[in-house]
């Protein structure tokens, strides 16, 4: 598959993690601060991709690995950076879904697909006719998708709106220093700056307890592997090889899967809405290591399998009915560790025979 396909799927789903993750963070915001919120999640991503980093090194699979100390350190600066930005764009947003809906919180954080060209043009990388049409096309599709008819604007519409400016900036420094960089240990950076900068707003605003925390477990753990550890990185990875202008109208669509979701999810009157959101997210997951022909497919599909195996379990509690189909999902997960674990097998004996 052409690099550039590769990096668009990847954006694409990252737009798709992110528009699900508009609902996990309005639910978030019932219990907890936008300070407490940002440094649970953002600590919780750059944890989860510690391993992964000592995994990609032990089998030498890092891109553009820093050997040198200058290296390391324009590395961890570029990374700091990324964080700083990612940190002020994240808490306007958190404090803007305060005074706004879903969908217009999406609709206006897409607003950096046209800010990402006028920034591209200030640093003489000018998008073309086609870009900016696309753009505007895209603005006007997105407005009527998910704020309709009685606009209005709002204190949160203008915080987020600051959130939309600044995640322009931080699309296009990514895009200008990922590809001398390994973008796994940009992003675990980020995440470890964008945390401590939040635990420090929240130590000074917010007077966070278990009792408040423990009840949107769900949506830290959503936006902190998920919208945090997965799709910030398929953000850093994919932008590797597409331009920044394209790069943000495919993650605009952030904005009609935020609207998509939020609809959705309140018109079934989803029970176990936590559970939900994940299995959709490792759906997707599990659909793009299939994509890039990755072994670790069969680990995206058993996530996706025990999310369900919970699912129908909670079901079957309330009706033993769905018991054979908490069973079916059982079988599944086995088949695709196994599945797994044979992929990993075949690829260690093609390598000792070539």
């Amino acid at each position: 598959m052409h690099k550039q396909a590769k990096g668009s799927i990847l954006l694409l789903l990252c737009a798709m993690i992110w528009g699900a993750a508009f609902v996990a963070q309005s639910e978030s915001m019932q219990y907890i601060g936008p300070f407490t919120m940002g440094a649970a999640r953002f600590f919780l991503a750059g944890l989860v991709l510690l391993p992964v980093i000592a995994v990609l090194n032990r089998k030498g699979w890092s891109q553009n690995r820093p050997v040198t100390g200058a290296e390391k350190k324009k590395q961890l600066l570029s990374g700091m950076i990324c964080g700083v930005l990612l940190f002020a764009a994240t808490t306007l947003q958190q404090f803007g879904l305060l005074d706004t809906t879903v969908g217009k919180s999406g609709f206006v954080t897409a607003l950096y697909i046209v800010f990402v060209p006028i920034l591209g043009a200030l640093m003489g990388r000018r998008a073309g006719l086609k870009v900016w049409l696309c753009a505007l096309t895209a603005v006007f599709g997105m407005y009527l998708l998910c704020v309709g008819s009685g606009f209005s604007v709002s204190g949160g519409d203008l915080l987020t709106l600051g959130c939309a400016v600044l995640f322009a900036v931080h699309i296009c420094y990514v895009g200008a220093v990922v590809p001398h960089m390994d973008g796994v240990r940009l992003s675990c950076v980020q995440f470890l700056v964008c945390s401590a900068l939040s635990a420090v707003g929240m130590l000074l605003s917010e007077a966070p307890n278990w009792s408040s925390v423990l009840p949107c477990w769900w949506p830290i753990v959503y936006a902190g592997v998920f919208s945090g550890g997965v799709a910030y990185t398929f953000q850093i990875i994919g932008e590797r090889d597409v331009q920044p202008a394209l790069a943000s109208l495919l993650m605009s669509l952030e904005s009609v899967f935020a609207a998509l979701f939020g609809w959705l999810l309140a018109a079934l009157d989803t029970p176990n809405l936590g559970f939900s959101i994940l299995s959709v997210a490792t759906s997707f997951l599990a659909a793009a290591l299939t994509m890039l022909r990755s072994s670790y497919y069969g680990l995206g599909y058993a996530a996706n399998d025990i999310v369900l195996v919970v699912l129908w379990v909670l079901a079957s509690c309330e009706d033993p009915a769905y018991i054979p189909v908490a069973v079916n999902f059982g079988i599944f997960l086995f088949h695709d560790f196994y599945g797994f674990l044979s992929w990993k097998k075949r690829e260690r004996h093609m390598a000792q025979t070539a």
